[in-house]
């Protein structure tokens, strides 16, 4: 048993226990998934899920609360309240962004079989001064760290495809790839006359290579173990090229 207080003056009690979780039954379905700002995910059967942008709504509160910290007294009381109730505006951030990713992901993992996703060097899209503060609200890691664990728990697979595989530019229809698509394109006509939601294509294209790749087996691996239940339930597409990709 470990008793912790966080930040906010929270007292909480982890218990360590030996457990086991039973799969969940067997099912037919595939979804693919593309992360993003505006919706934080895009499935391949067309919904969009929104960015509930959480440190965004709670900005204001944690800059006042900041504000209030700056003015006190080095080593004072009320410097300790104050920073309470910094960490408490903190708290409040994480506290409602995981039970949403917890929702959305044991949601995605109960009803699919089999999730593809895009693997995303998070840590380079940070450097984007930009894109920073919204791409950390967004928590994509998180994300795909829930996603890894509970397809473990629940005897489902996911699988990763290639970091430069060309989801958004690839057209689901034709098989074309764009040489170029800034971010403001958000809708695009290819040359083949399909009109496509940027993130819809992308989604429906990670959905049909992830499982190529894993079916053929170039470049597939486990890449994580749940220390609950044994099982590895990761792997990564290599696909670098759009050769072989069933069309949708």
């Amino acid at each position: 048993m470990t008793v912790s207080r966080d930040a906010a003056g929270r007292w909480f009690v982890s218990l360590l226990c030996e457990d086991g979780i039973a799969p969940a039954p067997a099912t037919a379905a595939t979804i693919g998934l593309d992360a993003g700002i505006t919706s934080l995910v895009t499935l391949s059967t067309g919904e969009k899920v929104t960015n509930p942008k959480h440190e965004r709504r709670d900005r204001a509160r944690l800059a006042r609360a900041r504000r209030e910290l700056s003015r006190t007294a080095k080593d004072s009381a009320d410097r300790e309240k104050a920073r309470r109730r910094v960490g408490k505006v903190h708290a409040r951030i994480a506290d409602r962004r995981r039970d949403f990713l917890h929702k959305l992901t044991t949601r995605l993992v109960r009803e699919n079989q089999t999730v593809v996703i895009e693997d995303l060097t998070v840590r380079n899209l940070l450097k984007n001064g930009k894109l920073a503060r919204a791409i950390s609200d967004a928590s994509w890691t998180e994300l795909r760290s829930m996603l890894e664990y509970k397809c473990a728990w629940y005897g489902r697979e996911l699988v990763v495809t290639d970091r430069w595989f060309p989801g958004s530019k690839l057209c689901g229809t034709c098989g074309a790839v764009r040489e170029k698509l800034p971010l403001n394109v958000r809708e695009g006509t290819c040359d083949c006359g399909t009109v496509h939601d940027r993130d819809v294509n992308a989604a429906r294209n990670i959905l049909a290579a992830g499982p190529a790749a894993a079916a053929c087996g170039d470049g597939v691996g486990p890449q994580r173990e749940s220390s609950r239940t044994g099982r590895s339930s990761v792997k990564q597409g290599n696909q670098r090229a759009t050769a072989g990709i069933p069309r949708l």
